[in-house]
């Protein structure tokens, strides 16, 4: 795997300021990061938020911001149009932002609550959206974290077929699934057509439970999930989301991205 096409997500850095956890992740060898999208590293909303020193004080390091890991788009399920205007506003707000980047995607929700009964509604938001994202030419995905729809592998495919634009599709994440008990490669199968962002972590059954592990030391295939994406035509990036407390991201991070780099 190339180096130019592996991320680093910052939340395994989530309590320390954001030109720390930027400066660790280059020292560990990443030319990328993606963005937490919660302060102190990422939120469009705070007025104290400098999101262009930020993205500067990336680029003296060598670090480009390839993903923002935002929430927006909760506010699309909500009956309330007031609710899902702002929900459409701040997501443009979090597009804008990686626009002005140059990050390829943002992270967005299947609305807040996620509920089957509000499809419609969240359907008819991110139409909307779509068309702002394809201007910026921003995508926009949606996390396969186990929610009502989220977590569904059918109706996530539904959402974005029926949305009709290749860039709001799906953040896919094949140990989310396996923590939640679905099939991650039954899962691709399914949502290979919409997939416009990825994160990587491990998981195996520990003591009856599915559990997060070392990368490489679980049951995640990623030899099988590149092969299946590169094959569907995925161009992105492949993010890898540290979230052990067994060493810190210091030693850890430098170990995941060479593991990686020879996968």
């Amino acid at each position: 795997m190339e180096l130019e096409r592996i991320s680093c997500c910052s939340i395994p850095l989530h309590a320390r300021p954001v030109d720390e956890a930027l400066a660790i992740i280059r020292e560990a060898g990443f030319k990328k990061v993606d963005l937490l999208g919660r302060m102190p590293h990422f939120d469009i909303n705070d007025p104290t938020y400098d999101f262009p020193g930020v993205v500067s004080r990336a680029e003296k390091l060598g670090l480009r911001i390839a993903n923002i890991g935002s929430y927006c788009g909760g506010g699309f399920s909500s009956p309330d149009p007031a609710v899902q205007e702002e929900a459409i506003a701040e997501t443009r707000r979090v597009i804008d932002a990686a626009a002005l980047c140059g990050a390829r995607s943002i992270r967005t929700r299947a609305g807040h609550p996620e509920d089957p009964a509000f499809l419609d509604r969240v359907v008819d938001c991110y139409r909307r959206v779509a068309e702002y994202a394809e201007a910026k030419g921003v995508y926009m995905g949606v996390e396969n974290h186990g929610g009502a729809i989220s977590g569904n592998p059918e109706l996530l495919a539904e959402l974005f077929e029926r949305v009709g634009s290749r860039y709001a599709g799906v953040l896919y994440e094949p140990c989310n699934l396996a923590l939640a008990g679905v099939d991650y490669r039954a899962a691709l199968d399914t949502l290979r057509p919409y997939v416009v962002h990825v994160h990587l972590k491990d998981c195996y059954p520990v003591q009856g439970k599915m559990r997060t592990v070392w990368l490489g030391t679980g049951m995640i295939d990623f030899r099988w999930v590149i092969g299946e994406l590169e094959r569907a035509g995925y161009d992105g990036d492949y993010a890898l989301e540290y979230e052990l407390d067994v060493e810190p991201p210091e030693s850890a991070l430098p170990k995941w991205l060479d593991w990686f780099l020879h996968v």
